[in-house]
């Protein structure tokens, strides 16, 4: 059974009649009737009785119904999902992010995509930037926001714009009643910062090494929100990106460093393959909505 053949007989089924098929499928009572007849020919069997110009299914169409309905309802929503897809007004948008950027801008920029294009559906995958990589490789997600700028050849790297560093203080650290805060001051201090190997790790060490004193973080992070708890607790201090609105949080002092190293944030894609018109749509959100305080690339 043809797809147009599968609407016919959907659509006597639910109406009863010829006459009302036709109307539901604006075609002509002769058509829908030789569409019909066809339909049983093809088959070798007859999927309804005619009496007094009435259809009466037969007990083997009344048996193909269910599947017949079910598979005319995936036939029409296929059908409107390639409209949409024409006009940009459906689809599936996948993007990972690192932390301070779903934080941050992410937020912003779902909830004004979402009430531009509330056919589209969204699916987010908050992970380190390692994770991210390898999402854009298997197609976990389409496009990723990261502090980075260091990939491998394989992602295609936009740079959107670049913040820099800042620390978190426990309240009543004693530095917390410093204006702002340089790397040699922290020397003494237990410091909570980015693992080695790293690009946040890679700019602070480069920009320590120039001020005279070496980088070298006493409780490693993957993830800069996950400072937050240890500065609380008071175990020390911590140095991250200065992106993640981190006032939002009780008990910490939030201090710029002077002479912060610049740390980009990028919008990566995977190279060479094409972007659907939703992702698109995103990419075009993204650009418009970059958080305050980031400088130019």
């Amino acid at each position: 059974m043809r797809a147009r053949q599968l609407e016919v007989f959907t659509a006597v089924m639910r109406a009863g009649t010829v006459t009302e098929a036709a109307r539901m499928l604006n075609i002509s009572q002769p058509a829908l009737s030789q569409i019909l007849r066809h339909t049983e020919d093809e088959l070798g069997f007859a999927l309804f009785d005619r009496e007094k110009g009435r259809l009466f299914p037969t007990p083997e169409a009344r048996e193909l119904y269910p599947e017949a309905e079910r598979l005319f309802g995936e036939l029409e929503g296929l059908r409107r999902k390639t409209a949409d897809l024409k006009l940009g007004r459906a689809g599936l948008v996948r993007i990972g992010c690192s932390t301070p950027p779903a934080m941050s801008l992410l937020p912003r920029v779902m909830a004004a995509f979402r009430a531009r294009h509330p056919d589209i559906a969204l699916r987010c995958n908050v992970a380190p930037v390692q994770s991210l990589r390898m999402m854009l490789r298997e197609g976990d997600a389409a496009m990723a926001l990261a502090l980075t700028d260091d990939m491998p050849e394989e992602i295609e790297v936009e740079v959107l714009g670049v913040t820099g560093f800042c620390c978190l203080l426990p309240a009543d650290h004693a530095l917390a009643q410093e204006a702002a805060i340089s790397l040699p001051q922290l020397v003494e201090d237990f410091l909570i910062s980015y693992r080695a190997a790293t690009r946040p790790f890679d700019a602070l060490d480069t920009a320590a090494r120039r001020q005279g004193c070496r980088f070298e973080p006493r409780l490693e992070i993957d993830t800069s929100i996950s400072a937050v708890g240890f500065v609380q607790a008071g175990l020390g201090i911590a140095v991250v990106d200065s992106l993640l609105p981190w006032a939002q949080f009780d008990g910490i002092a939030v201090r710029p460093l002077i002479a912060s190293p610049p740390l980009p944030l990028s919008l990566l894609t995977l190279r060479g393959k094409s972007l659907s018109r939703a992702e698109e749509l995103m990419r075009s959100q993204i650009r418009a909505l970059l958080p305050e305080g980031l400088t130019s690339p």
